[in-house]
């Protein structure tokens, strides 16, 4: 991403979250009032071009794959608050994420982490659309070149020894190992019981031909954008990397899994492809 501008990714990310608020039928996977207000009528008309899910399936794929991804992140903070008192929600590349500003629980602090330049961007966004901050929400830029996670976190009043819930969506595939494994050090550190959820993507000799070539696909445009894959696993190596660092795997789910769990019975063809893309959900062990 280019130090002074916004990750456009972020951008293609709340599009697909804003035309599952207008395109798809009801009951939604995730409901977000929110995801069409904060891009604003600047982008209206793209979200009204946005074409319905049978005429365009593997685009209606890839955008039922980031709200799968968004709906399970809210449900393991629900389960959190209800079943371990969890105090606090942890947004890790937070982008457009509205939650903070529709954070049902008054108890839960939500600290958001994005590079400077997007957090502006997104403030920006905010404030154009009239969206309140609530006090609850606390935003944390962290230049990664010159800053570490962990101190900027504690700089902002985030408690490590709170149970926490960490949504860390769309941000993997795009890291290097090293700051994978620095970054899962740090989640595994907090309190007992806290949770991480967060999407990764298979390497391609693990996936069919017609696998292969939609990440082939998608690896192009991400990298025409300034913002390429880098990080790979399978299951059973991400199993591995995360033993290292005090993670257990809770759940693994690929396409057909998340289809069962989250967009059974649609009507709307709305539905997940293939196997590429996993999201775990993984608790401090310690």
């Amino acid at each position: 991403m280019h130090e002074a501008l916004p990750s456009k990714t972020a951008l293609r990310v709340a599009l697909r979250r804003a035309a599952h608020q207008l395109h798809d039928k009801h009951p939604l996977v995730f409901e977000d009032p929110l995801a069409v207000p904060i891009l604003g009528p600047e982008f209206r008309e793209e979200l009204n071009r946005t074409p319905s899910a049978d005429k365009r399936p593997f685009s209606a794929a890839l955008r039922a794959f980031m709200v799968a991804r968004a709906r399970l992140a809210e449900d393991t903070l629900a389960v959190g608050v209800a079943q371990r008192k969890t105090q606090q929600y942890l947004v890790l590349g937070a982008g457009l994420d509205t939650f903070a500003y529709r954070n049902p629980y008054p108890h839960v602090r939500v600290f958001e982490v994005d590079h400077p330049a997007t957090q502006a961007w997104k403030l920006e966004r905010l404030t154009a659309a009239s969206i309140a901050i609530p006090p609850t929400a606390v935003h944390v830029p962290v230049d990664f070149e010159h800053q570490t996670l962990a101190s900027q976190l504690l700089a902002a009043g985030f408690n490590p020894k709170l149970p926490t819930v960490t949504a860390w969506l769309g941000v993997v595939p795009y890291l290097t190992l090293e700051a994978f494994r620095d970054t899962t050090e740090l989640l595994g550190s907090f309190a007992p019981g806290s949770a991480v959820v967060f999407d990764y993507s298979q390497p391609s000799e693990a996936l069919s031909p017609v696998e292969k070539l939609m990440l082939e696909s998608l690896s192009s445009r991400v990298a025409q954008a300034g913002e390429p894959f880098r990080l790979f696993f399978t299951p059973d190596t991400l199993e591995t990397e995360l033993k290292l660092t005090g993670l257990q795997v809770v759940e693994d789910l690929d396409g057909p899994a998340l289809t069962q769990k989250l967009l059974a019975g649609r009507k709307d063809g709305l539905e997940l492809r293939g196997r590429a893309g996993r999201i775990c959900v993984a608790q401090s062990a310690i």
